[in-house]
Parts: C-alpha cells; sequence; structure tokens
C-alpha cells in the first residue's frame, strides 16, 4: 500500500491565482487524496506591504470552484510569528546569525557580489562588524538578520533531500551565500517561514514549482540546524504563457477568477491540468 501522503498548498495573499497555482494546488491535492491522506492549506500573510485580506477569500473560493477541498481549517503564518522568532533566537544562541543594516542599493553597488541560484549573492559586509558597532546600530537602525552560511555549513555537514521519482539530490546551500531569514519588513523569510510551517503542519510530501528547487538547498540546510524532519520533494514544470515566459499574477489573462468569468468548469479544467493538459497557448516547461 502505498505511504499516505500529507500535502499542502501555500497561496500568498499579495493577488489573484493564475493556470500556475492550480496547477500546483492540483498536483499536491491529488498526492493526498490518492494515497488516503490529507490535503492542507496555509496562507503565507506576513508580507505586510502586499498581502490583502480580499485576496485570502479570493484564493479559496478559486480552489473551491476547481473541485479542491482541504482538510481542517487553512493555517495562517500571521499566527505564528512567535514560532519564527523561537527558532531565529535558537540560531542567535548559536552565533549563527548576524543582523545586517544593508539596502538593496548597498547590496547592487557592491560589485564583489557574484550571483548563486537566487541572483546576487550578499558579500558579507555586515557579517564581521566590531561587536560594539554592532550593538550601537541595532539600537536605531533598521535591519536584517541573516544566516551565516559558512558557519552552518560546518555544522551540519553535507545534506541531501529525495526528489521523488529521481532519488536524493545533494543540498548545496553555500551557493546561496549568507540568506536573510528575518526581513526588516516581514518577521521572517520565505525560507525560514516555508521551513519551520512544513514541519508544524506534519507534511510529507512538498509538491511545487520547479522555480523553487534551489530553494530546498536551504530548507534542507535550516531542517538539520533545527533538527526538523525532512519531507520527500516533487518540483514540477512550470505553466508558461503563449510568449513562453512562466506565470506571474500580474497577468490577468491567465487568473482563475476570468476563466470562471469566461464560462470555463473548474472541475473539467482540474481534471485536465491532473492530466498535464493545459488550455490552448499555455505549455508546461521547466527553468
Amino acid at each position: 500500500m502505498a505511504r499516505k501522503m500529507l500535502t499542502r498548498f501555500a497561496p500568498s495573499p499579495t493577488g489573484e491565482l493564475h493556470l500556475g497555482h492550480a496547477y500546483s494546488a492540483v498536483l499536491a491535492h491529488g498526492a493526498g487524496c490518492a494515497t488516503g491522506g490529507r490535503f492542507l492549506i496555509r496562507i503565507d500573510d506576513i508580507d505586510g506591504s502586499r498581502s490583502r485580506e480580499e485576496f485570502v477569500g479570493a484564493s479559496l473560493a478559486d480552489l473551491a470552484w476547481l473541485g479542491i477541498d482541504w482538510d481542517g481549517d487553512p493555517v495562517r503564518q500571521s499566527a505564528r510569528l512567535g514560532d519564527y522568532a523561537a527558532a531565529l533566537e535558537v540560531l542567535r544562541k548559536r552565533d549563527l546569525v548576524y543582523p545586517c543594516f544593508c539596502t538593496r542599493a548597498d547590496i547592487a553597488a557592491s560589485l564583489s557580489a557574484p550571483h548563486g541560484p537566487s541572483g546576487a549573492v550578499y558579500p558579507g559586509t555586515c557579517r564581521n562588524l566590531p561587536d560594539a558597532e554592532r550593538e550601537r546600530r541595532l539600537a536605531g537602525e533598521p535591519h536584517c538578520w541573516r544566516l551565516d552560511m559558512a558557519r552552518a555549513v560546518a555544522q551540519t555537514g553535507k545534506q541531501a533531500w529525495e526528489e521523488m521519482g529521481h532519488g536524493l539530490r545533494t543540498a548545496d546551500p553555500l551557493a546561496h551565500g549568507d540568506i536573510v531569514l528575518s526581513r526588516k519588513d516581514a518577521p521572517a523569510s520565505y525560507h525560514l517561514a516555508s521551513t519551520l510551517d512544513d514541519a508544524a503542519m506534519g507534511v510529507t510530501h512538498v509538491i511545487r514549482g520547479a522555480d523553487l528547487i534551489a530553494s530546498t538547498d536551504v530548507h534542507r540546510l535550516l531542517q538539520a540546524l533545527l533538527g526538523l524532519p525532512t519531507p520527500l520533494y516533487r518540483h514540477h514544470a512550470l505553466v508558461c504563457g503563449p510568449d513562453g515566459k512562466r506565470l506571474a499574477k500580474r497577468e490577468a489573462a491567465a487568473s482563475l477568477a476570468s476563466l470562471r468569468a469566461a464560462g470555463i468548469d473548474g472541475p473539467t479544467l482540474a481534471a485536465d491540468l491532473a492530466a498535464d493538459r493545459l488550455p490552448a497557448g499555455y505549455s508546461l516547461q521547466n527553468p
């Protein structure tokens, strides 16, 4: 008998869901149901400058229109801020994080910043600030908290995760540099919040887009640092529009709300997506 899966779909309420979100939700929901498992919803709503409550309701309505149901009430990241703070404190006590006062402009202006899987790698400007200067600036300057990646990797050693259908994949978190764990404008970064949430929710299989496969390097490291279980992963192809580019929330033509308004039947669309059949003009591509 197949192992029961606990899967999830985690929309950010920063815009309307589109076909790419529907494809991911359909795959995660189908995997959970096919094994007699569970499918959960998490609302990633800690981006205070962009999250909107109306998009929470709209996302749930889109899922219901597709014929997707879920177990229990949706989990809210905004209700888990204490857990993120506690994990950050654990890492702080182990001297694995440091405050960073650099602006995006500061980092962009640094000619020494190399590029990694997610763009420019932080050049480490604030990593070795003198203690006195660090304390003085902490008292009055906006700052984020970064993971000292080299020190963290030295503690955990090499890590890997299982990519469903492809076997073990070796993690390379060093390529990401000193990533942000707590932002200036949000209590946790995507990396920290998502890793902690998946563990707290008991997620056994993470099914998400291939654009996030590099992020799994970081998530596997955080799991090792914080003693969290490691789920199995499946990183699926991305839905791309007629221009060959992956869909974005700003593209109204591909929004589920617009398809619903056009008279498309939701469950039929979900069945087509489950069979990798996309509406005319759209395609599946790996980045």
